[in-house]
């Protein structure tokens, strides 16, 4: 019953990560278009860099931006932040459900580091809140003002955090945790850096004051971090469905490839938005193109072994899916973390192998995904002589 009900909160909190999420994402876009799509007008008010008309829903509207901001403020201004603080802790939330609370399973791999559970925890939420301010301290540093030394400046981290998490957890976990530790620095990007520059704009404004300009501009430049990395976080948070994504030896470069993807499909849309010719911003795409080609060929199943294997017997072959798939792979599961089989797949038969034969190949003979954390200790002789089992029956 314990378990039935953590997966009802689960989904619970996994349905309002999404929906909490696309408020954000969708307001992130449509902010990012509505500056590019800002044109200087023969009769604007005082103070306004430039307007906007749009048509939606069967209306009309018109949208002003103002330089630094108008000389009075209306009661009713609307701030933009619940989206971004609560997707973040919904988040954090899941993260503490599938991660934490069955560590063992998702979040440590004894084949890359033997680690107790507090330990493996402790090791999340600290790299986390250190990602968050060594990307701040780099925006507030130097470096901060030149946006194309920067942004190689983030990539470095982010890759080498990907190198990192990938010595320390299991390889779904290394990935999961590369797309919360971006997600942490955008949503810090809100919490600590944009909102509160606004609330001193406001401030400004409402003592009768100039507001300083460039708590805007720090602002802007926090805003179109989170823009250009929302498409790589999705990706990476999604990234625990592929095995072909985090099994693979080098974690760091999948990053790499997600990022250099990520970034130039939003570059060519922000430019499309902003009315560029398309020959001027045409190569973002061929980037991203090549990026995806690379990652294609990057993980692509690796030939096994030519050494001959003896094809076990069917006894054989069950006795090694007693021994580390059963456990999971069960019409009624005995490992702790699961009541019914997950993804529905059971692996109890010669049948029940032969009909999953393809997803077992791809999990737990070219990759190591399966199984989870590998907490069974499967051998690679045992991955070969399942896979041979499988060729020989295909």
């Amino acid at each position: 019953m314990l378990v039935f009900l953590v997966d009802w909160l689960n989904l619970l909190v996994r349905w309002a990560h999404f929906v909490f999420g696309v408020g954000w994402i969708g307001a992130s876009f449509y902010f990012v278009w509505l500056d590019l799509s800002l044109r200087q007008r023969e009769k604007m008010n005082p103070g306004v860099y430039g307007t906007s008309w749009l048509v939606h829903g069967g209306g009309f509207y018109h949208v002003e931006k103002y330089s630094v901001a108008p000389a009075r403020l209306p009661e009713d201004l609307h701030w933009f932040i619940w989206e971004a603080y609560l997707t973040w802790v919904t988040g954090f939330a899941l993260l503490i459900l599938q991660y934490y609370f069955n560590a063992t399973a998702y979040l440590i791999d004894p084949q890359v580091l033997d680690l107790a559970p507090r330990e493996a925890i402790a090791i999340s939420v600290a790299s986390l809140a250190a990602g968050w301010l060594i990307y701040d301290g780099l925006c507030r540093s130097p470096i901060g003002s030149n946006p194309a030394l920067l942004g190689l400046a983030v990539f470095a981290e982010v890759c080498l955090a990907a190198y990192l998490y990938s010595h320390v957890f299991s390889g779904r976990a290394a990935l999961i945790h590369v797309g919360a530790l971006v997600g942490t620095m955008m949503a810090a990007n809100v919490f600590m850096v944009i909102i509160p520059n606004q609330r001193k704009m406001t401030a400004s404004l409402l003592q009768g004051e100039d507001p300083d300009p460039r708590l805007g501009q720090i602002g802007k430049q926090r805003s179109t971090h989170n823009n250009y990395l929302t498409l790589p976080v999705l990706l990476m948070m999604v990234s625990g469905h592929y095995p072909m994504l985090y099994s693979h030896p080098h974690t760091w470069l999948i990053v790499a490839f997600i990022l250099v993807i990520g970034a130039m499909v939003r570059h060519f849309i922000n430019r499309a938005d902003a009315g560029d010719a398309f020959p001027t911003y045409s190569w973002a795409l061929l980037v991203a193109a090549l990026g995806l080609v690379g990652a294609i060929f990057l993980t692509q199943p690796e030939p096994r072994s030519q050494t001959a294997i003896a094809v076990p017997s069917d006894r054989d072959v069950l006795a090694i899916l007693d021994k580390h798939c059963v456990m999971c792979h069960s019409p009624q599961p005995s490992h702790d973390g699961f009541e019914v089989p997950p993804a529905d797949v059971a692996l109890d038969t010669i049948p029940d192998l032969r009909r999953f034969a393809e997803r077992v190949m791809a999990q737990a003979v070219r990759g190591d995904a399966m199984p989870l954390g590998n907490e069974t200790g499967m051998t690679d002789q045992e991955r070969d002589q399942l896979g041979a089992w499988i060729e020989d029956r295909q």
